[in-house]
């Protein structure tokens, strides 16, 4: 059995998913990025093959870790992938879009594909039909918007997310819940439905933590996948791994 450990680090949290040959087997979240937290992971799990996307200023040392341990990829602009970026500076886009854009293409390949992430912020990554990124949105994620509105006002408080919140607000609480939660369905809603209208033979995928209650509140048809982009990780992995 060939074993790979995708790595994830995003503005949140740190992540690790576990494939078994082609198969998802478990998601890991790591509490830090220190070299002992990886070598612990490496023991426990012993993978030929390793992936990093990361969009934060992480522990360098870790990345030499896993290339004497294992076959060891570090994802970026430079990597082999199954599609091309045809935008001014392609150096600048997230790893993290570049995991999406990877995995639109290789379980929806000849499709129009809007993949939505919910994270940190929420990601619009659109990749046409010929298997082109060309770019998309960015906004605020859900906790994001929670914060934004308590520190940049003089009485507003920190308010967390709550799923049975009253479309209509009957106090400050659930006006911010509704408005927050409710304002990013309607948006991610209004998004697909302009992308549908301008392309035809479209998929809209939705992704990140919050995927299960968001996918039942979208009236637009959607595939989702929580795990989405460990699997693009893993496509990639695969293709410049050996």
């Amino acid at each position: 059995m060939t074993k790979t450990i995708c790595f994830d680090f995003g503005n949140t949290r740190l992540k690790a998913a576990i494939f078994e040959n082609d198969n998802f087997s478990e998601e890991i979240v790591l509490p830090n990025d220190e070299t002992a937290t990886i070598e612990k992971l490496l023991a426990d799990h012993y993978p030929q093959k390793t992936i990093l996307s990361s969009v934060i200023e992480h522990n360098i040392e870790i990345e030499n870790l896993l290339a004497a341990k294992t076959k060891f990829h570090k994802l970026s602009h430079l990597t082999k992938a199954n599609f091309t970026t045809p935008v001014g500076k392609p150096e600048s886009i997230g790893a993290d879009r570049l995991a999406l854009s990877a995995a639109a293409v290789h379980f929806f390949a000849g499709k129009n594909n809007l993949v939505v992430a919910l994270g940190s912020c929420v990601t619009y990554n659109f990749i046409n039909q010929y298997g082109e990124f060309i770019g998309g949105s960015i906004s605020p994620g859900m906790e994001m918007r929670f914060k934004a509105m308590q520190v940049f006002t003089a009485k507003l408080p920190l308010v967390q997310k709550d799923w049975n919140f009253p479309i209509i607000g009957y106090d400050t609480k659930t006006n911010m819940q509704s408005g927050v939660i409710a304002g990013i369905t309607y948006e991610i809603d209004g998004f697909i439905e302009e992308y549908a209208r301008k392309y035809g033979n479209f998929n809209a995928v939705l992704t990140g933590g919050d995927t299960s209650y968001f996918a039942g509140q979208l009236k637009n048809k959607i595939f989702a996948d929580p795990y989405f982009l460990f699997k693009g990780l893993y496509a990639l992995s695969e293709t410049n791994n050996g």
